[in-house]
């Protein structure tokens, strides 16, 4: 009689200071493109949750946003889905950047770990090994699981794949038995109106430039699923000033003629489907102040 196989399933925090990898960590497990990436810090807003298969285990990542001394309600509310996650996850994956080490925001990092993290396994992963010769990274090794007891050390590339292997494997192994949370083919629980969203903001945020990608947001106002099966979609860019509208609009409307074809072409590949999209920008002086805003991001008003 053949024994049918244990299945394991739960959630995985990802956390770590800004820009510190963790969306392209994400994507690289997963498989696909599920989170903002780009080269600016504090991208990810919302905890983002993205699912790979692993054998017979089911991993659920939740990709928090960096965490970093906050100043606005946003910020707050941000470094609070960070820690949200945490507590929600079955195992903690802390990510740190080779080259730039135990910092004074890792050391925060962990100090809030010892109080929260309980008993469940909190793993280190060291990304951008590339970056640094072999000395350092022993070292750094050695300091960080002096200063914190690491249920178990990675080396990784995120962006090049490499390490992540290992750091599946182990997590498919210690995750808890248990059903699957979600179908096997799914890979996120973010409604696609959001993920739509996400892709325009990123295109947003990597034409523009300083503040600006934080003092706005999008929101897809309407969906529409065509005949001919195509989608028809709607957006706001919401900016916070109308100096910002200009900015964002461009000389005679070319930068938002580029960060719409951009992000029409990533959604219609992302989607296996033509798309058809249509930008509009508005000015809210006060969405940073609207509970609405932030719950469209997924965040909660009330933590800021």
């Amino acid at each position: 009689m053949t024994e049918t196989p244990q299945t394991r399933a739960g959630f995985i925090a990802l956390i770590g200071e800004p820009n510190a990898g963790k969306s392209t960590l994400l994507n690289q497990m997963v498989g696909a493109k599920v989170s903002i990436v780009t080269h600016k810090v504090q991208t990810t807003r919302a905890r983002i949750r993205g699912i790979a298969m692993e054998g017979d285990a089911q991993l659920v990542f939740v990709d928090t946003p960096g965490i970093f001394r906050p100043r606005r309600r946003l910020d707050r509310s941000m470094v609070a889905a960070a820690w949200g996650g945490v507590s929600d996850a079955d195992i903690i994956v802390l990510l740190i950047e080779a080259q730039r080490g135990l910092t004074d925001g890792v050391q925060e990092i962990l100090t809030n770990l010892r109080e929260t993290a309980g008993t469940r396994p909190v793993a280190l992963a060291i990304n951008k090994i590339d970056r640094v010769n072999p000395e350092v990274l022993l070292a750094l090794t050695k300091q960080m699981n002096d200063a914190y007891d690491f249920a178990q050390t990675f080396m990784i590339s995120a962006q090049k794949g490499r390490g992540t292997g290992d750091l599946r494997k182990w997590l498919a192994e210690t995750l808890p038995a248990g059903p699957w949370l979600y179908p096997e083919d799914q890979l996120a629980d973010l409604p696609m109106r959001m993920i739509a969203a996400e892709i325009t903001r990123e295109k947003l945020t990597l034409r523009l430039h300083e503040e600006l990608p934080y003092q706005l947001t999008v929101e897809t106002e309407n969906w529409e699923d065509r005949k001919d099966g195509s989608a028809k979609i709607d957006q706001i860019v919401y900016v916070a000033r109308d100096g910002h509208k200009g900015i964002v609009l461009g000389h005679k409307g070319e930068a938002i003629r580029a960060v719409g074809k951009a992000a029409r072409e990533e959604l219609a590949e992302f989607l296996d489907r033509p798309v058809h999209l249509f930008l509009t920008v508005k000015v809210r002086e006060k969405w940073l102040d609207e509970a609405e805003r932030f719950t469209e991001m997924g965040l909660d008003f009330n933590d800021g």
